[in-house]
């Protein structure tokens, strides 16, 4: 298969899918969280337990969901608790294996920022705000991020943190006492990095076919670390693609919108 079989999106979304592992209890966040989860669930990982705030356990949308009250999410799960429930029994309770998180903005140590763009009291752009990431990345046992890559959204400095990943880089994570590993993969339109094992600097591990690491260079804030043993992503399979696809066209014909297209 060629790199001009699939999109950017497309591969970017297969591999985040692909970190997720089967029968994990997963918090998924709305948009291309949402999409990777439930591709990892209609592929690999048919056993995951996928969660959202508002409440669902266990929920098989049909559909991707518009926002965490969509409907689809409660008529397709297990069970619907209180959000109380799910933050305090499942996610601070320990329950929880892998979150699953977007971002605007992200840092060298994968601290994420979903408040503001700018000045606090006068931003440029007023975000979606934190909802439960900054849980979902203290406590949950490891934190994946799944993020379009530009210089605008990889910064050297967050205008605002939001969710603490590696904090400062080290062991501060360690030092803030949060429970969880934190972000252990950061998964691009370009690449895959993953926190080196000590400094917790994002790191380069795998580059996305046809993909340079001027490329890389020019759409991160910082110079980029790249692994020694830099690989790289293996290409969606038909299955992988059929699936993803097959997936947005239903969520376009239910929400009424345009379906992507397949390449870029």
């Amino acid at each position: 298969m060629s790199g001009s079989d699939f999109s950017t999106e497309e591969i970017m979304t297969v591999a985040a899918a692909r970190r997720l592992p089967d029968r994990a209890v997963c918090f998924v966040g709305i948009g291309l969280p949402s999409a990777a989860a439930n591709l990892a669930r209609l592929t690999h990982a048919p056993n995951a337990v996928l969660i959202y705030e508002s409440g669902p356990i266990g929920t098989r949308p049909r559909v991707l969901p518009l926002s965490i009250g969509d409907g689809e999410l409660a008529e397709t799960a297990d069970m619907v608790v209180a959000t109380p429930e799910i933050f305090r029994y499942w996610l601070q309770g320990g329950r929880v294996d892998v979150g699953f998180l977007g971002t605007a903005q992200i840092d060298r140590f994968a601290n994420l920022n979903t408040t503001v763009i700018g000045d606090y009291v006068a931003p440029k752009v007023r975000l979606p705000g934190a909802g439960g990431a900054p849980e979902i990345a203290a406590c949950a046992r490891e934190v994946l991020v799944i993020v379009k890559q530009s210089a605008r959204s990889f910064v050297e400095k967050l205008d605002f943190v939001t969710s603490v990943g590696h904090g400062e880089g080290g062991d501060h994570r360690q030092r803030l006492r949060l429970p969880g590993r934190g972000p252990t993969a950061v998964i691009t339109d370009l690449c895959v990095m993953e926190p080196d094992a000590h400094s917790r600097e994002l790191t380069v591990v795998s580059l996305h076919p046809g993909v340079s690491r001027e490329q890389v260079e020019c759409a991160t804030g910082w110079p980029p670390r790249f692994a020694a043993d830099l690989g790289i992503t293996p290409a969606p399979s038909s299955r992988e693609l059929d699936t993803l696809r097959a997936l947005q066209a239903r969520s376009a014909a239910a929400h009424g919108a345009q379906p992507q297209a397949g390449a870029a």
